[in-house]
């Protein structure tokens, strides 16, 4: 090389329009993880401090959904908390073991065999909360169920009965609790989301679609109650949980060829916690620790994006899985496995894990 000449350049081929596009999207996505996620450490504290607990003994709550998963996990904990504890769902026999707990640890249970999906249940159930205490505190519309695969790979009458359950199980539940509250002068509702109320999730399209609907019903609901004069004394909080490891899992239907599972569950511990704390603190919508509140706040900014993401991440998971055959689960019929209020699918994703990153023998 002459001293003084500069090396001359080689020209490099262009790269590919699609290859530049990829780049630009991964590059979009991490300014705005950097942007977005640290609003993960914003999400709202939902831990029950003395104040909350010491105003539980005595308060009524009606749980629709308390024979497993988050129903079963907060109505043992208001037990133990000394509530009067309304019990509602298909599975009687399990509703009976657990009120037999709450009493053993102090506090008052009811046990009423609900359909949520059927309005005249609904009414039975809110006449016998009210015949046996008095008075409803808190109405819980707990109860949903999912439905897992391609869209069109799901049977219409499997939709059908999701919809009963996961939208007219929680119009018919929250109807019953407002015209209470509104007799009695005051109460809180609170409904249980998803953060796919927001963030709508490719392979759980209708069960997604169900869950925004969850989160429209109270949004409209809330203003009537503010015009009406109510705002002050009647509250409907709408729970936003991640996905949680529950019997939420093996009781879906489930299209897909694979055992369902999703990318870091939470435990069910951290949204009982916050389903009971907003009764006493009601938020329009609460997305529940920092991964939900961080999907929330991405999917404001840039939904496109962030629902790309969110179907890339279910199918890589899902390709994870151990084979399943298909499976109405608990759509039309109550299951006997699946009682208790963690799922164990952390438990059975780290052994498809495992299993996957062994060698063949």
């Amino acid at each position: 090389m002459i001293a003084g000449c500069s090396r001359p350049r080689v020209a490099r081929p262009a790269k590919p329009l699609s290859f530049r596009w990829r780049a630009a999207r991964k590059l979009a996505f991490l300014a705005a993880a950097t942007m977005i996620l640290p609003l993960g450490g914003c999400a709202t504290s939902t831990h029950l401090g003395s104040s909350e607990l010491k105003r539980i003994p005595g308060r009524t709550y009606v749980i629709v959904g308390a024979s497993s998963g988050f129903g079963k996990g907060v109505a043992l904990r208001l037990g133990r908390e000394r509530a009067n504890v309304v019990l509602a769902a298909r599975r009687t026999e399990l509703l009976e073991q657990i009120a037999t707990d709450i009493r053993a640890a102090g506090g008052t249970a009811l046990v009423v065999t609900t359909d949520g999906s059927k309005a005249e249940d609904i009414d039975a159930l809110a006449k016998a909360a009210v015949a046996r205490f008095g008075r409803i505190d808190v109405w819980m519309n707990v109860a949903g169920v999912g439905a897992i695969g391609h869209f069109w790979e799901i049977p219409v009458q499997d939709y059908s009965r999701l919809i009963d359950i996961n939208v007219k199980g929680v119009i018919y539940g929250s109807h019953a609790a407002l015209v209470q509250f509104i007799a009695q002068g005051q109460g809180s509702l609170v409904n249980v989301g998803s953060i796919d109320s927001e963030v709508p999730l490719a392979y759980q399209a209708v069960y997604a679609a169900s869950k925004a609907s969850v989160l429209s019903l109270a949004r409209s609901v809330n203003q009537e109650i503010r015009q009406a004069g109510y705002a002050r004394t009647i509250k409907i909080s709408t729970i936003m949980p991640w996905a949680t490891d529950t019997p939420w899992w093996p009781h879906a239907a489930n299209y897909s060829g694979h055992a369902p599972r999703m990318a870091m569950m939470d435990p069910p511990d951290k949204v009982v916690e916050a389903m009971i704390w907003a009764s006493f603190h009601p938020r329009e919508e609460l997305p529940v620790g920092w991964k939900a509140q961080a999907s929330y706040s991405m999917h404001h900014v840039m939904p496109d994006l962030t629902e790309r993401i969110s179907a890339n991440v279910q199918r890589a998971e899902l390709k994870k899985a151990s084979p399943a055959a298909p499976t109405s689960g608990s759509l039309y019929r109550p299951m006997t496995e699946g009682t208790s209020v963690d799922g164990g699918v952390r438990a059975r994703m780290k052994a498809e894990d495992e299993a996957r990153k062994s060698p063949p023998q």
